[in-house]
């Protein structure tokens, strides 16, 4: 077998169907990402602290709302749109009471209608999930605080252009999320936008990745069907011992309703 040959086997032996859950941990030591300069586990944290009555939109399999069982008030709810997620959740959420409830839609829509009564919660989260600002200000109570991050909808450019794809979503921006917060009546108290880098060591754990990240590759993504592309990502960087780059996009915003 050609080197070429031995690095396309090694390549596809990193193919699968995509996982359950959110779980990234296969990546350890693989591929690194720059993180934010604020502290979300401080900033949830704080508000679980306060609140009474939560709702957590996005939850994926629960891995990160699990990190708050010890603040997480009694009437706590998860919300998951992606299939794969709901059961993985409503398992390991159980432990600690907390009911998984099904959004309906594709997984990210904004024009999703959230399945509760108005004034439901005190306390929305959301964690890089597509959510309408005004159902959030519906179901929340007078005074209750949104908490959001975001992944920037143009994230990940060098990759997507190398296979011939535009940005994904380029309206998911902390300027656009803000003024569209404002413009239902939310007062926007607090945000913050960064921008850094995905670092992969090599094409094989960029391929491992875009198993739990399907939407930055091409919907027939193989690697025998994109080789030719697998191979020039390979001879930007990796074939030269230096890592493959791509750009990482986050945005948070806290948003208060108004309490009269």
């Amino acid at each position: 077998m050609t080197d070429q040959g031995k690095l396309l086997a090694a390549w596809a032996a990193e193919e699968r169907d995509q996982p359950e859950g959110w779980d990234f941990s296969s990546l350890d030591g693989r591929m690194h990402e720059d993180s934010e300069p604020w502290d979300l586990v401080a900033v949830w944290r704080a508000a679980l602290t306060r609140a009474t009555r939560v709702l957590d939109m996005g939850t994926g399999g629960g891995e990160f709302l699990a990190r708050f069982a010890d603040v997480l008030p009694e009437h706590t709810v998860a919300m998951e749109g992606w299939r794969p997620n709901i059961g993985v959740a409503g398992k390991l959420l159980a432990s600690y009471d907390v009911g998984v409830v099904g959004a309906d839609g594709d997984p990210g829509s904004r024009g999703d209608l959230l399945p509760f009564s108005d004034a439901s919660f005190d306390l929305v989260l959301n964690r890089h999930e597509g959510y309408r600002q005004d159902e959030v200000l519906r179901v929340l109570s007078p005074g209750g605080t949104f908490l959001t991050q975001q992944v920037g909808g143009d994230e990940f450019g060098e990759i997507r252009s190398a296979f011939g794809m535009p940005p994904n979503a380029p309206q998911v921006n902390y300027r656009q999320f803000r003024d569209d917060l404002t413009a239902v009546g939310f007062e926007v108290v607090d945000g913050a936008e960064t921008a850094g880098h995905y670092v992969f060591d090599d094409v094989a754990a960029l391929i491992a990745y875009v198993q739990l990240v399907p939407w930055d590759v091409p919907e027939d993504f193989s690697v025998e069907r994109y080789a030719d592309v697998l191979l020039a990502l390979h001879a930007t960087g990796p074939a030269t011992e230096r890592p493959l780059r791509a750009t990482r996009k986050r945005f948070w915003l806290r948003a208060r309703k108004p309490a009269g």
